[in-house]
């Protein structure tokens, strides 16, 4: 409790109960009185609350877009990862044949060219069908039929973009030999992100692994797990070709490994970074993380399903030192990325990563594992 007096503070919040006016006030009003704890974690959550009926029903086609004369031009169409195909954002969907630099001059017959922005017509239209006019480069103009998607899912798609682009630019930058694996949050969809993107990378000789802007769950033992692995054996093949040994603890990552993490890195994306630390797996990258430390079991439900959660369990080290809570992650390369460079599309911090790779596979190359002389057998 941080040494409050919950039954103090709870006298002191007790008279705004009665300002109340919905439940959505009363989870603003928990939350101030739970914030006295300064512990994170700490969240409250609204339950049961009556939907608004002024909601906007913003939608989105999964590009950015600037006024042109006629219409709306498509200056981006979000990138996805191309092993999946559902993840792509409505405008790359196979078959459309739609590309940056067309015009979209209606959607569902209405002119775009007035419009105070192409996204003004697509209110209400997540989910649904609608009848695109796109004008290509040539002047050739095609209807299509696309599917919006909801503000959630836009951002999602947005967010989709940056990953891909900054495994784009390691692969670029580290000629192949770098490998690049994003974690958005600690769940059982980053378990198959890691999975994806971690073994298709196993045989390289310097792996990033980013957790900037994760926002924790569970699965960092796991994944120290799999990092902690190593080839101890290696299995040279009867070829005629000469074919490479391959090692035992199959995919055992060899190379250097980074992580990276900012102050946005949350919960167990601080946990896995300050075990990557301490088991001395390689250097962290980037900025002191937020200090989410001490944990919860969400089992606290209130009776209109909304929930006051309350942080339970701290960490502590082998000496008994809490870790983490109110201090965050310290890493061991602190670059920050300023606003501006970020919104002109630099990346410091990964810059930052790839070089302490690079540097440190030309100071320690990873051995290569080359058969000796072959063992005659022994005479009876």
């Amino acid at each position: 409790m941080h040494g409050i007096d919950w039954v103090a503070v709870r006298a002191k919040y007790e008279p705004l109960v009665d300002r109340v006016t919905d439940r959505y006030e009363l989870a603003e009003l928990m939350a101030q009185m739970i914030g006295e704890i300064s512990a994170l974690h700490s969240q409250v959550g609204p339950g049961d609350t009556r939907p608004a009926a002024d909601v906007p029903g913003l939608a989105g086609l999964g590009g950015r877009f600037s006024r042109a004369p006629g219409g709306w031009r498509i200056d981006a169409i979000y990138a996805h990862e191309a092993e999946l195909p559902s993840e792509a954002p409505p405008l790359a969907v196979p078959g459309l044949d739609i590309r940056v630099g067309d015009l979209i001059t209606a959607v569902n017959g209405r002119p775009t060219a007035d419009a105070p922005h192409l996204l003004e017509l697509l209110r209400g239209q997540a989910g649904r069908q609608v009848l695109l006019d796109v004008q290509h480069a040539d002047g050739k103009t095609v209807q299509r039929i696309v599917t919006p998607v909801a503000q959630m899912r836009e951002n999602q798609l947005r967010y989709n973009d940056w990953r891909v682009g900054r495994a784009r630019a390691v692969e670029t930058a580290g000629q192949g030999r770098i490998g690049y694996v994003h974690l958005r949050e600690m769940g059982p969809s980053d378990i198959a992100d890691f999975v994806r993107e971690f073994y298709a990378a196993s045989d390289r000789d310097g792996l990033i692994i980013d957790v900037r802007y994760n926002d924790g769950g569970n699965v960092d033992s796991w994944i120290l797990e799999k990092l902690l692995r190593r080839a101890w054996v290696f299995w040279q093949p009867r070829s005629p070709g000469g074919a490479p040994p391959y090692q035992n603890m199959q995919h055992a990552f060899r190379g250097h490994t980074v992580v990276l993490m900012n102050e946005d890195t949350y919960s167990d994306g601080e946990t896995f970074s300050e075990g990557f630390k301490r088991l001395k797996l390689g250097p962290v990258v980037g900025r002191r993380s937020s200090g989410a430390g001490v944990w919860l079991s969400d089992q606290n439900r209130l009776v209109d399903n909304g929930i006051m959660r309350a942080a339970e369990e701290g960490q502590i080290d082998a000496d008994g030192h809490f870790l983490v809570e109110g201090i965050g992650v310290t890493p061991d390369i602190e670059v920050d990325n300023p606003p501006r460079a970020s919104f002109m599309g630099q990346d410091a911090q990964l810059d930052a990563a790839v070089a302490e790779l690079k540097r440190r596979i030309a100071a320690e190359p990873i051995p290569v594992v080359k058969p000796g002389p072959y063992l005659r057998p022994l005479k009876q």
